[in-house]
């Protein structure tokens, strides 16, 4: 539905939104009315390069017009059952995501921190069958991210975070230790110890890749000790990072691994993949959903890890993420670039980052900001050579006007 179609003015669609929403949203003041490909349009008709793909979600491009076929088709045929039927799109994406990755067993769910949530559930279940009740600490990193449900939370491990503040107490069982130090995760590991839980590419972190030494060096100490290796891949997954999956990036695999956001392709889908061992604590009753799974989600699904794989758009984020993290190197002001693939951070030494993600804004880039000192761009994975120069040059004006303030 588009602006226009209601009769109303951008300004009262906004005051509804405002009377009746719940706003924990700092909002950018456009209506998002259409998108296409690289492009969000506003109610104007006034195109924003976007640089955000919804956080990291529309991938294969906003509206990609495979999806969007994949999405009206299944829509008309069966929109929802419950989950005691088997459906085509689920049969069909179980299979196209398991061998692709080289997992062997899929459960969906409606979104990253919903994976998240049945990868925690499920190592800890491993954990206490396997090896006793108290068997069910996790390590996780600090500075980390992992969603906003009450067990991903508690995993994050960012106590000053918003997202913790003023909940009470978080799940117990989590401790943290510092990302890319292995010996510290060693040492943090106890005899109830059931799994080490870390993205490759710290997103909310500040966008901060996994050295090579420490993955390997973290699975081979898992192996060693009997201990799940957990791999939040809810940004990263999906050739963000110049591969399929980030965890290819550094030739090791997980016990189990959680996905989303570029999964739907813009539609609402989450899942993990687990190895056929671990995938066992989940029986029965032990764990569902009403809605993950939905076959209209997982026909758009299908549709969009077709699209990505068809076209290579791993190799394409990988060749862009380099030349894009190239030019940005030349901006003024920086500390560092850093990321992998087409996750790419911008910290800054002096500058205030929500600062220069407004001032994109005004010259109609969509960006976002970590904390006051990184911005991060998630592009879709279509992009070309030109859309980076744009940004860049948008990024640079942006930078030049907030240091002259």
């Amino acid at each position: 539905m588009k602006l226009k179609d209601t009769g109303l003015t951008a300004e009262e669609l906004k005051a509804k939104a405002k009377k009746y929403m719940i706003e924990t949203y700092e909002r950018f003041d456009f209506v998002a009315d259409s998108a296409k490909s690289v492009y969000m349009y506003d109610e104007n008709g006034d195109p924003y390069l976007d640089f955000y793909a919804g956080i990291a979600v529309n991938s294969v491009g906003n509206c990609n017009e495979k999806v969007v076929k994949a999405v009206c088709d299944q829509a008309s045929t069966l929109m929802q059952t419950f989950n005691y039927p088997y459906t085509v799109p689920q049969a069909l994406l179980a299979e196209k995501v398991c061998t692709t990755i080289g997992m062997d067993k899929i459960f969906y769910q409606n979104s990253g921190t919903e994976a998240n949530e049945a990868m925690i559930k499920m190592a800890r279940k491993y954990g206490v069958e396997k090896y006793g009740a108290k068997h069910y600490n996790i390590v996780t990193a600090a500075n980390s991210f992992h969603g906003r449900t009450f067990g991903a939370m508690s995993a994050t491990g960012q106590p000053d975070n918003a997202c913790q503040i003023g909940f009470g107490d978080m799940v117990p069982g989590f401790t943290y230790a510092p990302y890319n130090d292995l010996e510290a995760f060693k040492n943090a590991c106890t005899e109830n110890t059931c799994a080490v839980m870390i993205e490759p590419v710290q997103g909310e972190g500040g966008v901060n890749p996994a050295t090579p030494e420490f993955m390997k060096g973290l699975r081979e100490f898992c192996d060693e000790k009997g201990i799940l290796l957990l791999l939040d891949e809810v940004q990263t997954g999906w050739c963000r990072t110049g591969n399929v999956m980030s965890f290819m990036n550094y030739g090791i695999k997980p016990d189990i691994v959680s996905m989303a956001k570029a999964l739907g392709g813009g539609m609402p889908i989450g899942a993990i993949c687990a190895k056929a061992e671990v995938a066992k604590a989940f029986t029965p009753g032990s764990h569902g959903t009403t809605f993950g799974g939905h076959p209209v989600c997982c026909a758009a699904a299908l549709a969009a890890v077709t699209e990505m794989l068809d076209k290579d758009l791993a190799g394409n984020a990988k060749k862009m993420g380099e030349y894009f993290m190239k030019k940005l190197s030349a901006l003024p002001h920086i500390k560092e670039v850093r990321g992998q693939g087409l996750l790419v951070g911008v910290e800054f030494d002096d500058l205030d980052s929500v600062e220069v993600k407004h001032a994109c804004f005004d010259r109609k880039l969509l960006i976002t900001a970590i904390g006051n000192r990184v911005i991060r761009m998630i592009p879709p994975l279509t992009i070309t050579e030109s859309d980076c120069d744009k940004a860049y040059e948008i990024i640079k004006e942006a930078v030049e006007a907030v240091a002259k303030k």
